[in-house]
């Protein structure tokens, strides 16, 4: 089952659509605020985004630039709007592909479908993580939080990423010194005491002063 964000202010078709996904076995959430679209989209954590270009206070184009600042996530573009200079804006912008209003339910759909095999069915996974707003890009290994982006080193990132695949839950030390070995050379208590206090350090600094939470004698949780 993916997860589709519909991103459409004409909430009749909206509405159409994400009745359309869900009987197709997917799960869909139209966008109810149209300022602030990023804080939905990282907490939904979509699959795939349907993005109509003409939309309140900001276009499509610009939300489809603020999601690739923090996402690869693939990315459709709705427009009754389908001369090529708009088709070829979308492109250029990070769009994976342009469906034209008004919409064929039943074509879209197989489009969709066809996308997120393409996407998923090879990698399974999504390419980010993402926690109380901050969202780990698993492309490039940097951490994006409020606007800012964060350099993580190889051993930040894979601790960081091992805690978000399991937040709410306490990873112990011994599994995160197993996840650095499988990946590199042998890696000692001391090590592994010496990467978490680094990474504490670069998450206060960019405002996360708690995200990392020490259990005695367990481990760690988010």
């Amino acid at each position: 089952m993916y997860r589709i964000l519909i991103v459409e202010d004409d909430f009749a078709l909206a509405e159409a659509i994400r009745r359309q996904l869900e009987s197709w076995g997917n799960e869909a959430l139209c966008v109810q605020d149209f300022q602030n679209i990023i804080p939905t989209f990282t907490e939904y954590a979509p699959h795939i985004v349907l993005l109509d270009v003409m939309l309140p206070y900001f276009n499509g184009y610009h939300w489809c630039c603020e999601i690739r600042r923090i996402s690869n996530v693939p990315i459709v573009f709705l427009s009754s709007a389908s001369d090529n200079m708009n088709i070829i804006m979308a492109m250029n912008m990070g769009g994976d592909d342009f469906i034209a209003k008004p919409i064929d339910l039943n074509v879209m759909t197989y489009k969709l479908q066809a996308i997120l095999r393409r996407a998923y069915d090879m990698s399974g996974s999504l390419p980010f993580l993402e926690y109380q707003g901050a969202v780990l890009n698993l492309n490039n290994g940097t951490l994006d939080y409020n606007g800012k982006s964060i350099e993580l080193t190889k051993n930040e990132f894979r601790i960081l990423q091992t805690l978000m695949e399991n937040k709410g839950k306490v990873v112990s030390r011994d599994a995160l010194m197993t996840r650095l070995w499988q990946m590199d050379s042998y890696v000692e208590e001391n090590t592994l005491t010496v990467n978490v206090a680094r990474l504490r350090r670069k998450l206060a600094a960019a405002g996360l002063p708690d995200l990392i939470h020490t259990k005695v004698g367990q481990g760690y949780i988010l």
